[in-house]
């Protein structure tokens, strides 16, 4: 469906989601708003902004806004972890629109997510282009405990998931990788692998998991970026 371009591809992408919106499918918005006590990545600097103008004095409103490439519901291409990998400009848009599966991985215990426990849900993951964890590990969304601490795919799981060839891999959490790692095996072993990764989603509709829909994660449109925020959406009955 979503195999085309440019221009065209984007006029398709509109047109399907007016058709979805006509046949009553319904929008769910996966991202973190950017903005003052958000979480970032132990390191990464909070985002900020300046006023340019205001409407008193220049008869308009502007911004100048800073923030990192990996501030808040962003996606990771192969250049985060590799020089001389493809950056954002190899990928045309529709490499970040394809069939969604939000998968529940909530019972995982001991900060570690089994191959056992997504090795069920293979049918939806066969026809599935990006698979979406749900651990609830939001719920600590602007502490900080959401930074550390979080489940992560075993090493079993994560090499099981890769040999799906996804377009992409998210998660509720801040990295798919430990927060105190040092080699980063699971963002070396998808990035490498073609599949990119989504860290920071939100799940608002618990009516996502377990099923399979249409996912939209368009990163901002920046030359030569390891990463970009996205602003990551479900379309659904």
């Amino acid at each position: 469906m979503f195999r085309r371009s440019g221009i065209a591809l984007q006029v398709v992408v509109l047109r399907e989601i007016s058709r979805m919106h006509e046949k009553g499918m319904r929008v769910v918005d996966l991202t973190r708003s950017i903005g003052p006590g958000m979480s970032c990545y132990p390191g990464t600097p909070p985002p900020g902004s300046v006023s340019l103008a205001t409407i008193d004095a220049d008869g308009f409103n502007e911004q100048l806004l800073t923030f990192s490439s990996h501030t808040g519901t962003h996606v990771d291409l192969p250049l985060h972890m590799s020089d001389g990998a493809p950056s954002l400009d190899a990928f045309g848009a529709e490499r970040f629109i394809g069939r969604g599966v939000a998968l529940d991985v909530a019972c995982a215990s001991g900060g570690i997510i089994p191959l056992a426990l997504i090795q069920p849900s293979r049918p939806l993951i066969e026809g599935a282009d990006f698979v979406l964890l749900h651990s609830g590990w939001g719920r600590h969304w602007g502490t900080q405990r959401y930074l550390s601490g979080y489940p992560v795919l075993s090493s079993e799981a994560a090499a099981w998931l890769a040999g799906f060839q996804l377009k992409g891999i998210g998660v509720d959490m801040v990295s798919v990788d430990p927060s105190d790692s040092e080699e980063y095996p699971l963002h070396n072993l998808f990035l490498a692998n073609g599949t990119l990764i989504v860290e920071n989603l939100v799940y608002p509709d618990r009516r996502l998991l377990g099923t399979g829909f249409q996912f939209f994660c368009l990163p901002l449109k920046i030359e030569g970026a390891e990463a970009s925020p996205v602003r990551a959406v479900a379309l659904l009955d």
